[in-house]
């Protein structure tokens, strides 16, 4: 755990300063949207995404600096996301990773049009590769849209608000999660990969999907524990908050001691899917250090 979080804190100042000048290269942008959107993007973040996409980079044999534009593309995407969620229409929280949330820092409209001014800017980031050739520039940033969108976070997301309150089986919260959280995270392996390997071959992406989706639904389930036995300042929001909207989550579904089995047992399935990448020599320890600290972190 030493090792990997001297690692996430230097690819995290790494990210920052590319996501900074990400935001800076946007043309004819207003000052007070240009602040809320710096504000959501650079608020302290983990920037898990972004670190996996450059470490599937490396899985099948890239380098990392291949998939900076990628890597920049999803944490803007996720921090639009986060910022709406956020929203007194979607979540209603005032505390994001500690600070106050992007329309309590600034006002509502001004939130809505940081997500929106980010969502847009991922793709414009992505498609202004010139490392990247037209035919993968372009799956990329399909594959990019599918993941954000109605058939992945956004739908996702959707299935969560119109659940409150109600009871969901085993299968229908997986469902939503594959969505919701797993959506983005899928594709930030996949889209590293695609940035240092195009055409990037089936039972390398097979690979890194299935890690992808174990691991998402560990984050998830590993959320879920936090926002029981987490407090607060540790987590830098609201504690108890699922609890409090009657949310469905995985201790309510299977006692907090099947919860932390079933995460234990998504990480092994994800290491084990990144066992083909390893025989063929690519560099997979990132990911792996990854897999294991999802269900080791306390925020």
């Amino acid at each position: 755990m030493t090792e990997l979080k001297a690692r996430l804190a230097q690819a995290q100042q790494q990210m920052d300063g590319l996501l900074q000048n990400a935001v800076k290269q946007l043309d004819g942008i207003d000052q007070q949207l240009a602040d809320a959107m710096t504000y959501g993007l650079l608020n302290g973040g983990k920037r898990l995404r972004p670190i996996l996409v450059m470490a599937a980079a490396e899985a099948v044999g890239g380098q990392s600096q291949q998939a900076e534009s990628a890597a920049v593309a999803m944490e803007m995407i996720h921090s639009y996301s986060l910022i709406h969620d956020d929203l007194p229409a979607m979540d209603d929280d005032d505390l994001r990773r500690g600070k106050p949330t992007t329309h309590i820092a600034f006002n509502e409209a001004t939130a809505i049009l940081a997500g929106d001014g980010l969502l847009t800017g991922a793709f414009e980031v992505l498609l202004a590769d010139e490392q990247l050739q037209p035919q993968q520039s372009v799956a990329m940033s399909r594959l990019l849209a599918r993941a954000a969108g109605a058939a992945g976070m956004v739908g996702g997301q959707s299935i969560d608000l119109n659940n409150v309150g109600k009871a969901m089986t085993l299968e229908q919260l997986e469902f939503m999660h594959r969505g919701k959280t797993g959506a983005l995270i899928r594709a930030s392996v996949q889209l590293g990969a695609m940035a240092a390997c195009w055409p990037l071959d089936d039972a390398r992406e097979q690979a890194l999907v299935t890690y992808a989706n174990c691991i998402g639904l560990a984050f998830q389930v590993q959320d879920d524990i936090l926002d029981v036995e987490g407090d607060t300042a540790t987590l830098g929001k609201q504690a108890g908050a699922d609890i409090a909207l009657n949310k469905p989550t995985y201790p309510a579904l299977l006692g907090m001691e099947q919860a932390r089995n079933k995460a234990a047992e998504l990480v092994q399935q994800a290491l084990d899917a990144l066992q083909p990448l390893r025989q063929q020599g690519g560099e997979t320890e990132l990911l792996e250090q990854i897999a294991r600290y999802i269900i080791q972190r306390d925020h």
